[in-house]
């Protein structure tokens, strides 16, 4: 019983988390990097150090979320 609170937490906060790098992520121009002071010129060469964490956390995020998806499906059955 405990355990499926701590992993509904989990998933909860995950989501959560999630929802907010997604939308940190950057649409057509701009994003992230350029809310902080980016060149917009600078994404042509490649994405920022600033975005490739983001996308690495976002990846982390997202099988931590999928993990405990499937961990909740099979002690909730």
């Amino acid at each position: 019983m405990v355990v499926n609170a701590l992993l509904i937490g989990v998933h909860v906060l995950a989501s959560l988390i999630l929802i907010l790098f997604i939308l940190l992520h950057a649409g057509r121009g701009g994003g992230l990097s350029d809310m902080f002071g980016g060149v917009s010129g600078a994404s042509l060469a490649g994405s920022t150090v600033v975005e490739r964490n983001l996308d690495r956390m976002t990846v982390i995020t997202s099988l931590v979320f999928m993990f405990t998806t499937v961990l909740l499906s099979l002690r909730l059955t």
